[in-house]
């Protein structure tokens, strides 16, 4: 089945569409911008604006375009992170596979995915098999385009930060017949090397008007809460992806809104809520933890704002920058007991 179509971000399409149209579009592209809002899907659309041969590009009806929304195109690669293959290391053949394999679990679920957890990574031997790949012919279009989500998962693991300095070598030179697209919802957390072979542009949150149709599309509605358009609206903040993830979304919510309470319950209720926010080997769950209190952050500034709170709403949004720094110590070895307790006080406004 195809995957979903590409909602909002109208503006930016429109852009690189002219600076495809005019052979002008760098060869290495970064899109950066919130969790969730649909870079990945973005990326995918625009390797197939790249593919297709029609003279209003993408035309969604070619070979080539229905192959791409079919994730299936042999030109267009897609990868991400994932868990780490167990075992000696992996030939190319064994690492081909199991990307293949993980696309095509997302081409079943119309392109919705949850967010990867913290455990998960793109590792040293995906280089290996980027290696191979950018070095052959494509196989039925012009030109190749390779997807690379979540790209900062690449660093600052020692084994990522090899996979980093390998990938930099593709990006230095990359044939006059390839593209990259690296996503990131950090790029802070990408080697400044890598950041400083990209052309950047950014995406913003996808409006209400274009959600409201992608939350009436069939696959949407079974993946996403069941609650009404509007709620799910204020939930999503205009990222579908802040939907996604069932039971585990929920659960994250839920903690969130422990520490929440914890931080307006002041110290003692905060070294209760941190003693419980999980140990090292919990890290991806942490993560969701985070990710979840930056959304009711940004909803109680919105809610102290519409009431005249301007206390409420000043502390909520100072809160964010904390949240924000506690997941990228997520990526190394930090203590989430440790993390919870500095974004409480920031949250209870004590840092």
């Amino acid at each position: 089945m195809p995957i979903l179509p590409l909602h909002g971000h109208e503006t930016l399409r429109a852009r690189l569409a002219d600076l495809a149209g005019a052979g002008t579009l760098p060869s290495t592209i970064l899109l950066q911008g919130p969790a969730g809002i649909g870079k990945q899907r973005f990326a995918l659309w625009l390797g197939q604006l790249l593919l297709c041969e029609a003279a209003s590009r993408p035309c969604g009806t070619c070979q080539h375009c229905r192959l791409a929304l079919d994730l299936q195109h042999p030109d267009l690669r897609w990868f991400f992170p994932h868990e780490k293959i167990k075992g000696d290391e992996p030939s190319t053949e064994e690492v081909d596979e199991r990307y293949l394999g993980d696309v095509a679990e997302r081409r079943e679920a119309a392109g919705l995915y949850t967010r990867p957890d913290g455990s998960m990574a793109i590792y040293k031997y995906t280089a290996k098999l980027l290696t191979g790949l950018a070095a052959k012919s494509p196989a039925l279009a012009k030109r190749k385009v390779f997807v690379i989500g979540d790209a900062e998962r690449m660093a600052p693991q020692a084994a990522n930060q090899e996979m980093s300095n390998a990938v930099l070598k593709l990006l230095e030179e990359p044939a006059a017949n390839t593209t990259f697209i690296l996503t990131s919802s950090e790029p802070g957390a990408l080697l400044p090397t890598i950041r400083s072979r990209t052309v950047s542009f950014r995406l913003s949150p996808v409006p209400d008007g274009a959600m409201r149709p992608l939350l009436a599309e069939p696959a949407v509605a079974a993946a996403v809460p069941n609650e009404p358009p509007e709620t799910l609206l204020a939930m999503a903040g205009g990222a579908l992806g802040a939907l996604i993830g069932g039971e585990g979304r929920r659960d994250a919510v839920a903690r969130a809104r422990l520490l929440l309470a914890a931080a307006d319950g002041g110290r003692e209720s905060m070294l209760k809520a941190a003693f419980g926010a999980g140990s090292a080997k919990a890290r991806g769950a942490f993560r969701e933890t985070l990710e979840a209190l930056l959304v009711l952050l940004r909803e109680r500034a919105r809610a102290a704002t519409t009431s005249g709170d301007a206390t409420t709403a000043m502390r909520a949004l100072r809160a964010i920058p904390a949240v924000e720094e506690a997941k990228m110590a997520t990526e190394v070895n930090a203590i989430p007991q440790l993390l919870a307790l500095d974004v409480m006080r920031a949250v209870a406004g004590d840092r």
